[in-house]
């Protein structure tokens, strides 16, 4: 029980990270994203390089979450719980493969200071950032909503280890900012838009949610799930 406990908090505040290290780490990009200039403006490029180490602690902060959790959830759905640790690793994947295109851009920035040729560069670090927003639109725009949302809202309504009220957030948001993220890539709407934040709102509040009960309160009538582990065993 007090294990279970622990586990449940581990998780917590982990997602919790997860929220923090993801707004400051796009608040951090933001100049190397919107100025199609960035590789030929001047001062360091302390903030980008800041915003990389924030999506690196995202990055172990997400697989925390999946290898936390998986020893618990694989109990009520095996296939479901591998699934979720896969969606995990595959956003972080899309996520890596943003980081290294930012990576790339300061690169530049710092090939035209030693004089490089401003025109050719710029031209390529437009299409670096692109490579970024897509890997966001991919990762934490598509892959979350059928991970974290779908798999993970399935295993915590189906287990009673989180109230199953909270749970239906992330079955019905995480399906929602998955066809979000589809209409965006197919031209729709943007993906800051109106309806995107809309379709993305249910999603945000079920990891958020999640994260501030587990930290807090832990699993849900976690003695009941000790006491009799073969009531929920894998039938799948």
């Amino acid at each position: 029980m007090e294990a279970s406990n622990r586990t449940a908090r581990t998780a917590g505040i982990l997602f919790l990270l997860t929220f923090i290290s993801a707004i400051a780490g796009a608040a951090l990009y933001a100049p190397l994203l919107t100025a199609p200039d960035y590789v030929t403006g001047p001062g360091p490029d302390t903030r980008a390089l800041l915003g990389v180490v924030c999506e690196l602690v995202l990055i172990v902060a997400n697989i925390g979450t999946a290898v936390v959790l998986y020893p618990v959830l694989k109990h009520h759905s095996g296939t479901a719980a591998i699934g979720y640790v896969a969606a995990r690793i595959m956003e972080c994947a899309l996520i890596a493969v943003g980081i290294l295109s930012v990576l790339t851009v300061v690169t530049l920035r710092r090939a035209v200071e030693a004089g490089g040729s401003a025109d050719q560069y710029v031209g390529v670090a437009q299409a670096l950032v692109a490579v970024h927003d897509w890997t966001f639109l991919l990762g934490p725009g598509f892959v979350v909503g059928i991970g974290n949302g779908l798999l993970l809202g399935f295993l915590f309504y189906r287990s009673h280890l989180v109230p199953r009220p909270l749970a239906l957030f992330g079955l019905i948001g995480g399906p929602l900012m998955s066809l979000s993220g589809i209409a965006v890539l197919l031209g729709a709407y943007g993906q800051s838009s109106l309806p995107s934040a809309l379709a993305t709102l249910p999603e945000i509040i079920w990891e958020a949610s999640l994260g501030i009960y587990l930290a807090l309160r832990g699993f849900r009538g976690v003695g009941r799930q000790t006491r009799h582990p073969q009531a929920h065993a894998d039938v799948v």
